[in-house]
């Protein structure tokens, strides 16, 4: 049975936005960047009180279906325990839509929040990251930027079946067996320190849905081979060799594909690679993510601002904070 938390017990967390596949690591490489929402969280005697401040505060439900709540909810129910009241204030900074994990902030933040609460209760309760990180993937049926918010710095992220787990003839099935489906994982990467991000936001919002399902069921065995080969280059690069983001940062599985969805990405991104930067649609777009251990050229800048591109330098993150 499950605890019922006092009223007036309260947490803020600060979560980071991300960037995802970093151009060849479709579904597996991320990074978390130094934009963050913030949302406090009390408890109360009854009922919930939600607001909402900065981005979609006009666009997304102040209730129980809202995602941040939904997330706090999880957050307390896989700790054991649960509140008759929440009052949630969320204070939003990332972008909505743009392919800046705004989705996965939401809800690594309500996690966060809701076991913290618990923890509160009793620090024996206390969510181990690995369980975050799973629990913040379920949401998003993939861990790059969830597990990105959580752990901070880069990630590499892979997810595994319950039937892989105990596939060994012999070996017992492993405690992860009890999420019934997948099982996500994630390790964290130090970035080389003169690793500079860069995003270029469009005030044009992009749909997830609509642009993964551009990509085909099939690929042919040589852009397969090729996203392999970077994708391992990308590890090098970003940690260690940062002369070669360039190559490091090509890819064949997606970007072309969504390419007719983002024209204006898609420009941008030929343009910087022309210059000499990597650049890559950040996550699904339609933000582009530029990679280089010099400051931005300040022509560039300018041009991107006549094209309606906001310019920021956010710096790569530490994973979400709980006070």
């Amino acid at each position: 049975m499950s605890a019922t938390l006092p009223a007036g017990l309260a947490v803020t967390a600060r979560v980071p936005a991300s960037t995802a596949n970093l151009g060849p690591g479709f579904d597996s490489l991320g990074m978390a960047l130094g934009l963050y929402d913030e949302i406090e969280v009390r408890t109360t005697d009854s009922g919930l009180t939600i607001r909402v401040e900065g981005e979609g505060a006009d666009d997304v439900p102040w209730g129980p279906s809202h995602l941040v709540v939904r997330a706090i909810e999880r957050g307390l129910e896989s700790a054991g325990v649960w509140a008759d009241g929440l009052d949630v204030v969320c204070r939003n900074v990332i972008p909505h839509a743009r392919g800046l994990g705004s989705s996965a902030s939401a809800v690594v933040g309500g996690l966060a929040a809701g076991c913290a609460l618990a923890a509160k209760l009793d620090p024996a309760l206390a969510t181990p990251v690995d369980q975050l990180v799973q629990l913040a993937s379920e949401f998003e049926g993939h861990p790059d930027n969830a597990a990105a918010s959580v752990l901070g710095g880069i990630v590499v992220s892979w997810t595994e079946a319950d039937t892989e787990l105990a596939a060994d003839a012999g070996r017992e099935v492993a405690p992860e067996a009890k999420y019934h489906g997948r099982v996500y994982r994630a390790v964290r990467l130090e970035a080389h320190p003169a690793l500079r991000p860069v995003v270029l936001i469009p005030e044009e919002r992009s749909s997830t849905a609509h642009t993964r399902g551009l990509l085909p069921d099939v690929v042919p065995h040589g852009d397969a081979a090729f996203n392999v080969s970077r994708a391992a280059l990308a590890v090098v690069a970003l940690t260690q060799r940062p002369d070669l983001l360039l190559p490091a940062t090509a890819d064949r599985l997606h970007q072309p594909q969504r390419a007719p969805a983002l024209p204006l990405t898609t420009a941008w991104i030929t343009r910087l690679r022309a210059a000499g930067i990597a650049a890559t649609v950040s996550g699904a777009g339609p933000t582009i993510l530029a990679l280089s251990t010099s400051e931005f050229p300040a022509e560039l800048r300018e041009l991107a601002a006549s094209d309606g591109l906001r310019v920021v330098e956010p710096g790569i993150a530490e994973g979400v904070r709980v006070d």
